[in-house]
């Protein structure tokens, strides 16, 4: 999972924007209203599975594991690395705020994309994603 990244925002419905145009198929996204990757509390990174017949950035979001490591590249040249704790899928109607934007000690890593099975009439996966990770080095 090698991807830039775009600021994201909030939808008119108050949902996690993702990226979208040109952007969908290769870049992941940062929500803006939380902390930069690897300051206190949860950075939130999301990104498409699959695009318009073609892999997204997340495609293998599903098949990281504990212990698993993921870097984030910051804007001041520094790299924090956070672990994977665990990854896990909930149906879209269930979504984990409390787990995904609540408060942490420490800094955190969320991952976020879609998963299971894909509804043809909605044109969007019934599920999401989520790896959840801790800071291990800045």
């Amino acid at each position: 999972m090698d991807t830039g990244l775009v600021p994201l925002g909030l939808d008119a419905t108050g949902a996690l924007d993702v990226p979208s145009g040109d952007a969908a198929a290769t870049l992941a996204g940062w929500y803006t209203g939380g902390p930069t990757p690897g300051e206190r509390g949860p950075s939130v990174l999301t990104a498409h599975v699959d695009w318009n017949h073609r892999a997204g950035p997340f495609q293998r979001l599903r098949a990281l594991a504990r212990g698993d490591l993921v870097e984030v590249a910051r804007a001041d040249g520094t790299t924090a690395t956070f672990e994977i704790q665990d990854v896990r899928r909930y149906a879209k109607d269930a979504f984990p705020t409390a787990a995904v934007y609540g408060d942490l000690p420490g800094a955190g890593l969320r991952l976020v994309t879609c998963g299971g099975s894909f509804d043809r009439g909605g044109r969007s996966y019934r599920d999401h994603v989520i790896a959840f990770a801790a800071l291990v080095a800045a």
